[in-house]
């Protein structure tokens, strides 16, 4: 079995917590490269993704790449998307990633956009 880094440990520590505690609410997985930001909507339960977005979306509108106004964007979005599935509360899993810069646009605009978290 391969070793996980330190980051891989806590993004496992975290995603067990948050499904422990969320009940039957989708989670809001988010992964941030150095170019990308991507956005999904899961429902572990049935092990579906209910809705996705990224900054390689063709609706990007021209924002794309490793800002927070691209990643706001993208919030924007997934926050559309999920209450088109008819998803309004989800449970935030910011993969191990700090809540500072990117990953707090993301989730200001989802919030703004009417998800609950």
């Amino acid at each position: 079995m391969a070793k996980l880094s330190l980051f891989a440990k806590r993004r496992q520590r975290v995603r067990t917590a948050l499904r422990a505690r969320a009940g039957a609410r989708p989670r809001l997985s988010i992964h941030r490269s150095g170019r990308h930001i991507y956005a999904q909507v899961i429902d572990d339960e049935a092990g579906r993704t209910l809705a996705a977005a990224s900054t390689l979306d063709k609706d990007g509108k021209g924002k794309t790449g490793a800002t927070s106004e691209a990643a706001a964007s993208v919030g924007k979005r997934i926050a559309e998307k999920a209450t088109a599935a008819g998803v309004k509360s989800v449970v935030f899993d910011r993969g191990g990633f700090l809540f500072h810069g990117r990953v707090k646009a993301l989730a200001d605009a989802a919030r703004e956009g009417g998800l609950e978290f």
